[in-house]
């Protein structure tokens, strides 16, 4: 009793320490965050210490489990190096915003006249109408003089259609007699015919807010500034919200980089540009050569090569524009596979942060792509170390009883999962987080070590979007590995479960069965996500306004391209189904009423009338639809990122899991 204790001691301290501090300070706080960063180094480097000398040193050299154990450890130390730069990374915090209002207070004093001239790029190769109207409508609709604002559209398909479009519109069309270098050469086509002071970057997708330019030319006042980054955000749930059935209870998965890990690197100067949603100064880009064509990340490279030159990056944490998050599996991983590769492929260029002249010590390390040659192997061995041990009775290290064990790692698991609830409080769930990455080892481990080995050997690829897109399907392919590692694990813990089949024995068996039950439940949830849903092509946005339906006036509750939801507060009856629907701004809507419905958590009553919601379908066209894209576009109407429910997110996964595992 003494003994177990003792054992749980360091875990008690850690929670305490938490209770009392960081629970009750500020996270944007510097001088919190690095107490509880330093704090958190130091319960980590406790453990590596005695998982060193207690565990790796005192082992025998036995053979095959001699260099298993080994092995195991350097995985780990590689993973704790991880952990290390993360928390100097996190131990800094900055916000942009107040800055930004007084800088565009300065900005825009001297008057329309001497305000910059900007060229937007829109770089595109096989997008559908649908995807690219919408980005191309708000760059022209943006909030600068029109005689100082261009947008280019290049085009990479060279497409007939796109060039009367972008003609009727007065965007600029342009392309070129062949796609070398992807899009940075693409992008690198368009200085050659454009000249503005700015260059502001917005993948097909992407639409930009009216504001963008007020909010981030300002920073341009300090000449050192090569580029200005936003945050990207997404107007569609991507394929593991959809797939794990928590669009709204989960945030997509690139909230925690954009809110959290982002304005950290920028507090430590080196925020780096992502691509889109970002605006370049073009001497800054003059001065590097043009956008680089070394590396299919264009983006990180241009970031590496300013840097050389002086030039610095900044993030400005402002939803300043709204794109198409990828709608499928195949995109998703089109794309992380991209950013893999092309992070990896920084290490072997004269630019990057191994052999780039004038970036600093920190800097080197800091643009080190440590998350992608890290995280893959450690969850792939995470899930191997209860199998071999099971199967074969192979330790992973020298083990001298559970109290040892507990007294040395929990400790360092509860700091670590205490320092991420408080640091993203709303965008981190340790099982649901665990499990995602999980689900991405089995296709992204493979083009890590395909890209430590062949840098260069794959193409860019662009992402598919949109009515081009491939149809969903289920992805057999990681399904397949997923079961895999389920049955082996399942069947591993039952063999040792009988006496007469079991082969292993000791303290570490206790371990070994927690652990492999863990793997399962994760392995359990990460499978959910191979199960493809279908999406919808053109969102809805939720608003809440006045509008009149054929007479009768109602709230406005749901909006589209293509349809809108009304309700009114009676059962209405119409002599057709063709209604006039007028919304302000608008001429009057020829709709379709299609459908009239109550929603059960919705139904609400005045006096001893219940609401009901009218669903009508239009077919706008031309500078209609146009108006009706920057409407709902551009700046005014967004798509919320919901905070996580815990209890919500935990009950939703398990009679999901419970309900595949019926039909299975």
């Amino acid at each position: 009793m003494v003994q177990s204790l003792l054992a749980l001691a360091p875990t008690l301290l850690v929670i305490a320490f938490f209770l009392l501090g960081p629970f009750n300070w500020s996270r944007h706080r510097s001088w919190s965050r690095a107490v509880t960063c330093a704090f958190v180094a130091a319960i980590a480097l406790r453990y590596m210490l005695w998982r060193f000398t207690e565990t790796v040193l005192p082992y025998p050299n036995d053979g095959a489990n001699f260099y298993w154990v080994w092995f195991v450890f350097i995985v780990e130390f590689l993973a704790f190096s991880e952990v290390v730069l993360f928390l100097i990374l996190m131990s800094r915090c900055v916000d942009r915003s107040a800055e930004g209002y007084r800088l565009e207070r300065q900005f825009f004093e001297r008057g329309e006249r001497e305000l910059p001239t900007v060229d937007v790029f829109i770089p595109t190769y096989n997008e559908p109408l649908d995807v690219l109207e919408r980005t191309i409508v708000g760059a022209l609709a943006l909030d600068h003089p029109k005689d100082k604002l261009n947008v280019y559209v290049l085009d990479d398909g060279r497409r007939d259609w796109l060039r009367t479009f972008c003609e009727g519109r007065g965007a600029i069309h342009v392309t070129r007699s062949d796609n070398a270098h992807a899009k940075a050469g693409n992008m690198n086509n368009g200085l050659r015919v454009s000249s503005g002071d700015f260059i502001a970057v917005f993948d097909a997708d992407f639409v930009p807010y009216r504001s963008f330019l007020r909010r981030t030319l300002p920073f341009f006042m300090d000449e050192t500034i090569g580029i200005v980054q936003t945050p990207q955000h997404f107007f569609n749930v991507d394929p593991i919200q959809s797939n794990l059935g928590l669009e709204n209870l989960w945030p997509d998965e690139q909230r925690l980089f954009f809110d959290e890990i982002a304005p950290s690197r920028d507090g430590w100067d080196v925020s780096f540009c992502c691509g889109s949603c970002s605006i370049a100064r073009r001497k800054a880009v003059d001065a590097i050569g043009g956008f680089p064509t070394e590396s299919i990340t264009e983006d990180l490279l241009t970031t590496l090569s300013m840097l050389n030159r002086g030039f610095k990056t900044r993030y400005l944490n402002e939803r300043l524009s709204m794109g198409l998050a990828a709608e499928n599996l195949t995109g998703y991983f089109v794309q992380r596979e991209r950013w893999c590769q092309g992070g990896i492929q920084t290490l072997y260029l004269h630019n990057g942060p191994l052999r780039g002249p004038g970036l600093s010590l920190f800097q080197r390390v800091m643009f080190l792509p440590m998350s992608w040659l890290v995280q893959y192997l450690v969850r792939f061995i995470v899930l191997l170390i209860p199998i071999i041990y099971l199967w074969f009775g192979a330790l992973p290290l020298y083990f001298t009883d559970v109290a040892d064990y507990v007294s040395n790692q929990v400790p360092l698991l509860a700091a670590y999962f205490l320092l991420m609830f408080w640091l993203t409080p709303t965008r981190y769930l340790p099982l649901v987080s665990t499990a995602v990455g999980t689900f991405s080892t089995f296709r992204m481990l493979p083009t890590v070590l395909s890209s430590l080995v062949r840098p260069f050997g794959k193409p860019f690829k662009v992402t598919p979007k949109g009515s081009s897109n491939e149809a969903n399907v289920f992805d057999a392919y990681t399904f397949t590995w997923i079961a895999g590692f389920i049955v082996v694990t399942a069947l591993g813990l039952l063999i040792n479960i009988v006496p007469e089949t079991a082969r292993v024995e000791g303290s570490f068996s206790a371990i070994a069965a927690l652990w492999s039950g863990l793997n399962i439940v994760v392995l359990i949830i990460a499978s959910l996500i191979c199960f493809e849903k279908p999406r919808r092509l053109l969102q809805a946005f939720k608003l809440d306004e006045p509008v009149d339906v054929g007479g009768v006036e109602g709230r406005l509750v749901s909006l589209s391209l293509d349809k809108a939801v009304v309700a009114v507060s009676t059962e209405t009856r119409f002599k057709s189904t063709k209604v006039r629907l007028n919304i302000e701004g608008f001429a009057p809507l020829e709709a379709d009423l299609k459908q009239v419905t109550q929603r059960r958590g919705d139904i609400t009553r005045t006096g001893d009338k219940q609401r009901y919601y009218l669903h009508l379908h239009y077919d706008l066209r031309g500078f209609e639809r146009d108006k009706m894209i920057i409407k709902l576009y551009t700046g005014r109407y967004s798509r919320d990122v919901p905070d996580i429910d815990k209890i919500a997110v935990s009950v939703n996964l398990l009679l999901r899991a419970f309900g595949r595992t019926r039909t299975a």
